[in-house]
């Protein structure tokens, strides 16, 4: 697969107006190591809420080990080991990046150069850089490579080697970037997954989409994340703990309830030996995770030393890398997986290289707002469609689908919410967006709703998702908060397989001329084919849930449990 991720990169920002080459430069002038004088060595770096943890040390990797380095023998999902944070999102995320080459190169750029050089220890400055995507923008973050830790071992990340560091270090960045190291106590592992890759991440729900029981839908969905799998995707998975006494706890099986995996291989396994396996056409879907704890895994069919391993040929089972170890990483059937696992996130790498061998998309980005104003034609924190007087006043996109029928993906991101340091965290706002097909001909804001052809989900996280099939015509996409007068940021992204030409809607109406009066508006050109409008309905009289897609944000909301 051809992305170009050179076009990804082209323009990085320097996070807090660090740039890490001046830095580095002066450092080595001086003959000093880097102090980080934006993220110090101090408790207000590791805690918002009070240190919890004891006299914490800073040190740097040289004061931890003789020989250390940012890779031992390459990287790998197994170099991770959670700590004594609650952030196993991070972690499943990061060991889904230690797979592709391709990306992690891109978070940690320059590695040769970081690298630690025992030839030439005067080249070290104690300086590193990493880069993430935030809401729209590749960031560079700087860091010093002080790390916490108590008596003499690390706190947090850690790899299987003790003279590793990769890992405790993207950590470091990537927990300036939030404020202090707890605003990683518990998160989303899909806001990682689209951080390390400026990727689209959708949600699943396996309970919902009833994978488990329907085996035509679960065969479908296993050549989906197949597929996301092959062309360079990160995956990540859980399975939904519904109350506090839930999070982490240890299912019979092994597995562990409001807890991230990172899915590290999907294939199809071929069952049979000898010329009887390559003649058989019988194939079983297998999908791979990993345990950030790096420890306790599955113990049902196909965990590492079940028999259902003597169905497969020795050399089928080297190809797949099956272990008898138990380092949190485990193979399952995915009939099992869908049976167990309640939440699955895909992130896709959207491919707009015209160099691609695979499907190109085009992509439009729109940056707006949510702002609250008294006046109602020029509010624009309308709220979700239940509050009809003011939910038109919201920002309004237009655009266009040119083909017979096409596959449209929506992204809407909200800027996050996190507070720093003693602030503590933000709540997110629950967001999602409705989309109404319009006349051919419309170039000014809607004032009545048309007719609604879909919309996402309303729920409390960063970003909602729609993949959609839309029929040729003009679309009108409403970015909204569920509630009215709440005030924010958002970045919406639309991907099409032809240029769709999305713009926002500014003008309420075509300007006053003298000409006006006596020729009126131009004609109102419609759909060949007008679709039927899809009202809301409210509770029903006894008291029942909504029947319209909005019940999905109260439930939702339940749902958002933060993965430990």
């Amino acid at each position: 697969m051809c992305l170009d991720l050179d076009g990804m990169f082209s323009s990085v920002k320097a996070f807090e107006g660090q740039h890490y080459s001046s830095l580095k430069k002066r450092c080595l002038q001086r003959g000093m190591l880097f102090e980080d004088p934006c993220f110090p060595a101090i408790d207000e770096s590791l805690f918002y809420h009070g240190n919890r943890i004891g006299r914490v040390h800073w040190k740097r990797p040289q004061e931890l080990c003789d020989d250390p380095h940012l890779f031992v023998d390459g990287i790998s999902a197994h170099d991770l080991h959670q700590g004594q944070l609650g952030n196993c999102w991070f972690v499943a995320a990061c060991s889904s990046l230690a797979s592709r080459e391709s990306l992690w190169q891109k978070v940690i750029p320059d590695w040769k150069e970081q690298e630690w050089d025992p030839e030439k220890p005067e080249t070290y400055a104690g300086i590193f850089h990493f880069r993430f995507w935030r809401f729209g923008e590749w960031v560079d973050v700087v860091i010093d490579d002080r790390l916490p830790t108590v008596d003499n071992q690390l706190v947090y990340c850690h790899s299987n080697d003790s003279n590793e560091f990769w890992s405790a270090l993207v950590e470091k960045a990537y927990a300036k970037v939030y404020g202090c190291y707890e605003a990683l106590d518990g998160g989303n592992t899909a806001d990682a997954l689209v951080d390390f890759t400026g990727g689209v991440s959708e949600p699943v729900d396996l309970v919902e989409g009833q994978f488990a029981q329907d085996e035509v839908a679960r065969n479908q969905l296993f050549e989906r994340v197949l597929k996301v799998h092959n062309r360079d995707g990160l995956i990540s998975c859980s399975i939904r703990a519904t109350t506090v006494e839930d999070m982490e706890a240890r299912l019979d099986c092994g597995l562990v309830k409001g807890h991230a995996y990172a899915v590290t291989d999907v294939r199809k396994a071929r069952l049979g030996h000898g010329l009887l396996a390559f003649f058989k056409s019988e194939k079983l879907n297998m999908i791979r995770m990993r345990n950030p704890w790096g420890e306790k895994e599955w113990s049902g069919p196909w965990s590492d030393s079940s028999e259902e391993w003597n169905k497969v040929s020795k050399s089928e089972r080297e190809k797949l890398g099956v272990t008898v170890e138990d380092d949190g990483e485990f193979w399952m059937n995915f009939d099992d997986f869908c049976q167990y696992f309640t939440d699955l996130v895909l992130c896709r790498l959207i491919n707009t290289s015209y160099l691609s061998i695979h499907k190109t998309w085009e992509e439009e980005v729109m940056r707006g707002s949510w702002v609250k104003r008294d006046d109602a034609l020029r509010n624009r924190a309308g709220g979700c469609i239940n509050h009809k007087v003011t939910f038109l006043q919201n920002p309004q996109y237009v655009f266009d689908v040119k083909k017979v029928e096409d596959e449209v993906l929506i992204c809407l991101q909200q800027k996050e919410r996190c507070g720093r340091n003693k602030e503590g965290k933000g709540e997110n706002l629950a967001i999602g967006f409705d989309i109404h097909r319009v006349e051919l001909n419309r170039k000014y804001r809607m004032h009545s709703t048309q007719n609604k052809v879909g919309g996402s989900i309303y729920i409390n996280s960063r970003c909602v998702f729609l993949r959609k099939e839309l029929k040729e015509g003009r679309y009108i996409i409403i970015p909204t908060t569920f509630d009215p007068g709440q005030q924010g940021e958002f970045l919406l992204r639309v991907f099409t397989d032809v240029p769709s030409d999305c713009k926002e809607l500014t003008l309420d109406e075509p300007p006053q001329t003298c000409w006006t009066g006596m020729c009126g508006y131009p004609q109102v050109v419609t759909q060949v084919h007008v679709l039927g409008a899809e009202g809301l309905q409210g509770p029903d009289s006894n008291g029942g849930a909504h029947n319209h897609p909005y019940t999905g944000y109260s439930k939702w909301r339940k749902q958002c449990v933060r993965q430990s």
